[in-house]
């Protein structure tokens, strides 16, 4: 089953299964969501939070036999899970229309008052929905089994709580088809008409819930742990499939924290800011300790290569120090981000990438110097002036290599990771470049790592990889440093034309990134 579900993945990486979902419908071709926050989610029931087997499959082989029809095999009968009763009597057993409804009315008939407690919860559906709306997320059913048994069946499992509407099909034998059960669930979960079909997720088991789904323009989420199969899920075109109730459940809980629900502001707050304090005090600890230790009259002989390396010092110090956390949240934001990263991105978006980030740094460091803001720092504002007469290998190695590491460490590994899961992923995006420009020592500084800083964290969620801001930040940085080196920044390629052809090759390198995929 793992290898069919990398198969399908690379079969939407390669544009072979391209997901169908609601979002995409409401905005221009070409266009992919990774992240709008998923608020009301409606649940298919057989085979998604219980398993009915036991109880369909033996009414069905008690109408069956109503017609002469021995069927002891109860495995056989597996495929009238999930679709409407009346269909699948005609498909398997080719009954006409009036047969089809004599077997149905027999198939309640033990079904009524047996068959229906024949069922069982699937374990870990409680706690998931209990967490789901602690959330605040709000819950339905859309089943095509008759909106009463569905009802008993929730309340005989004790989870009728946690939905705010339950739809399913009539006795009368209308609304059986699944498209229709999921519009008169929206219809109640929006009572005043405005439905946004981009904040639901359809769930369920089998194609009917995935063609339901997409009937009426609603992302759907496959279950491979019900009764359709995974090569039924993938040729449907479920826009997202999980294995277990586990992963549903990280899935549908990505960008929540479990913890963020129980803790104040001033808590969150303060767990961002202590790690932000842990940073600068471990590397001005390790900087001052090691100046110390050398001693007033070799610190002022010191060459700018020691410097250098005494600073690279207390950036290693100050990575280290945030290691641990940074490590944890990395690991629970790449979970979070996986299913909305199925197919993966082309190569030529890696590249657009790359071209925005040399445009748009460079053009924007040349904006700073030639307005004046940043005529008294080095040339292209990403690095301290100390490293202009330091040797290229040094500053290659500290301002190029493990500085940028350490800072990401910090503000895309760690600040970035808190503040996504206790608000969201804008927040995050605007948090952590914020907090990246205060950690600078100039003004002019601070600007340009929080202009840069909002691009790397937009990298982070568009390709939701945490190499993506280590390799922007490590190219920006040795870009500098080069064109710092061999002088360019002396001459006349400094100057306004150059600056604003670079801005606007950036800016539509970002607006294009930007066209094919919304981040926040």
């Amino acid at each position: 089953m793992a290898d069919q579900r990398m198969r399908y993945i690379a079969q939407r990486q390669a544009g072979e299964a391209p997901p169908e979902s609601a979002g995409q419908s409401q905005r221009k071709k070409g266009e992919d969501e990774i992240w709008v926050r998923k608020e009301y989610l409606l649940f298919d029931l057989d085979g998604t939070l219980t398993d009915p087997k036991e109880g369909i499959t033996k009414c069905v082989q008690y109408a069956l036999q109503s017609f002469g029809i021995d069927e002891p095999d109860l495995d056989k009968l597996e495929p009238f899970i999930g679709p409407p009763l009346k269909k699948s009597f005609m498909e398997f057993y080719g009954f006409d229309d009036d047969k089809a409804e004599l077997a149905v009315a027999k198939y309640r008939e033990r079904f009524n008052d047996t068959g229906i407690f024949e069922n069982e919860i699937y374990r870990g559906v409680p706690e998931m929905l209990k967490k789901l709306k602690m959330r605040g997320l709000r819950l339905g059913v859309a089943s095509s089994k008759p909106t009463v048994f569905v009802e008993r069946i929730l309340e005989h499992f004790r989870i009728r709580e946690y939905f705010d509407v339950v739809v399913g099909s009539e006795l009368d034998g209308s609304r059986t088809e699944k498209p229709e059960v999921v519009m008169e669930a929206l219809r109640r979960l929006f009572p005043g008409g405005n439905v946004m079909k981009h904040k639901v997720f359809m769930i369920g088991d089998r194609k009917f819930d995935v063609e339901g789904a997409k009937a009426v323009g609603v992302e759907s989420v496959g279950v491979s742990y019900g009764y359709g199969s995974m090569e039924e899920l993938m040729g449907a075109h479920a826009d997202y499939i999980v294995r277990s109730i586990e992963e549903l459940r990280r899935f549908l809980l990505r960008g929540f924290e479990d913890m963020a629900k129980d803790l104040s502001t001033f808590q969150k707050t303060w767990i961002l800011v202590s790690q932000f304090i842990l940073f600068v005090a471990a590397r001005g600890l390790t900087v001052n300790l090691l100046l110390l230790l050398l001693g007033e009259q070799t610190v002022s002989s010191l060459s700018d290569d020691v410097r250098v390396l005494i600073s690279g010092a207390g950036a290693l110090a100050g990575g280290l120090a945030v290691f641990k956390a940074a490590k944890g949240c990395i690991k629970r934001t790449i979970q979070d981000m996986y299913l909305t990263h199925l197919k993966e991105e082309p190569k030529c978006t890696r590249a657009v990438l790359a071209v925005a980030t040399v445009f748009f740094s460079m053009g924007f460091s040349m904006l700073l110097n030639l307005s004046g803001f940043a005529k008294d720092v080095s040339a292209f504002q990403l690095l301290p002036a100390e490293q202009a007469n330091a040797s290229l290998i040094v500053a290659l190695l500290i301002y190029g290599v493990l500085t940028p590491v350490a800072e990401e460490l910090l503000f895309r590994g760690t600040i970035y990771g808190y503040v996504r899961k206790f608000f969201d992923v804008r927040t995050a995006i605007i948090g952590s470049a914020i907090l990246y420009g205060i950690l600078q020592k100039d003004l002019a500084l601070a600007v340009n790592a929080t202009v840069m800083g909002y691009f790397m964290a937009y990298a982070y969620e568009y390709f939701g990889s945490f190499m993506a801001p280590i390799v922007m930040h490590v190219g920006m940085a040795v870009l500098i440093i080069v064109i710092d080196y061999t002088g360019l920044t002396k001459t006349e390629f400094v100057c306004w034309p150059v600056c604003i052809a670079m801005l606007l090759l950036g800016a539509i390198s970002f607006g294009w990134l930007a066209r094919r995929k919304r981040v926040s």
